[in-house]
C-alpha cells in the first residue's frame, strides 16, 4: 500500500489527498507533525531532504512535490482522469491550478510564516495582512477566469473535478483559517461548497485526518 507522510493542516498535503481519493486509491497515512517541528529533524530530513511535506512513497520510490506527485498520479493511474482530454481544457486546468499553487499557496505556507514572525519579528496583525494581500490577489483574478467561463459547470472547470478543484479546495480552507472575507468571490465558494459535499473531498478534509487538533 502507498504510504503518505503529511500534516492535516498543510494544504499541498490536502490537495494530495484530495488527489488520491479522487483516484480511488488506498493509502497509509504517517502524519509528520509540522507544529513540533518534526520535519526538520533527521528521520524525516532522511525520507524527504527538502524536509517538505508530503512525500509519497509506493514501491520504494518516494516521490516529492505535490504538483509533480499529481501529474505522476494521473500518468500512472488513468481510470479516473482529473484532467481534461483536449490540450486546451488540460492547459487551462494546469493554469488554475497554477495559479493557486505557485502565486498564492508558496508565499503564504507555514514555512514563509514563521520566517516572517521569528525571524523578521513581524506582529501577527502584519503576518495575518500579508496572508490577505496574497490570497485576496490571487482570488480576484481566478474569480475572474471563473466567471468568464461560461460552459463550466459546479467545478473550476468543465462537470468534473480537476486538478484545480484539488488545488482550489486546500486554499479556500486556508483563506477562511486566516479570516479573508470571502464575499467578493461567489463563484469560488460555490466550487468550494460543491466539492465539499462529494466523499472524496470531505474525506480529504484536515479536521477529518488523524492527527487533527
Amino acid at each position: 500500500m502507498m504510504k503518505l507522510y503529511g500534516y492535516f493542516r498543510s494544504g499541498t498535503s490536502h490537495r494530495l489527498r484530495i488527489a488520491l481519493n479522487l483516484k480511488g486509491l488506498e493509502y497509509e497515512y504517517i502524519p509528520v507533525n509540522l507544529f513540533k517541528e518534526q520535519h526538520l529533524q533527521p528521520e524525516f530530513k532522511a525520507i524527504n531532504p527538502q524536509g517538505l511535506v508530503p512525500v509519497l512513497e509506493v514501491d520504494g520510490l518516494r516521490l516529492f512535490q505535490s504538483p509533480a506527485i499529481i501529474e505522476w498520479l494521473e500518468e500512472t493511474y488513468t481510470d479516473t482522469p482529473l484532467l481534461p482530454e483536449d490540450s486546451f481544457g488540460r492547459m487551462r486546468v494546469r493554469a488554475l491550478s497554477a495559479l493557486v499553487g505557485c502565486d498564492i499557496h508558496p508565499i503564504n505556507n507555514r514555512r514563509i510564516l514563521q520566517y516572517l514572525r521569528k525571524d523578521l519579528s513581524v506582529d501577527e496583525k502584519e503576518v495575518q495582512a500579508w496572508c490577505h494581500r496574497w490570497i485576496n490577489d490571487g482570488f480576484t483574478a481566478l474569480e475572474k477566469h471563473l466567471a468568464e467561463d461560461k460552459e463550466r459547470g459546479d467545478f473550476c472547470y468543465g462537470n468534473k473535478p480537476t486538478f484545480a478543484d484539488c488545488y482550489l479546495v486546500p486554499q479556500v480552507y486556508s483563506a477562511r483559517r486566516f479570516n479573508v472575507d470571502l464575499t467578493p468571490y461567489p463563484n469560488i465558494v460555490a466550487v468550494d461548497e460543491h466539492c465539499r459535499s462529494l466523499e472524496a473531498f470531505i474525506k480529504a478534509e484536515p479536521e477529518n485526518q488523524s492527527d487533527a487538533f
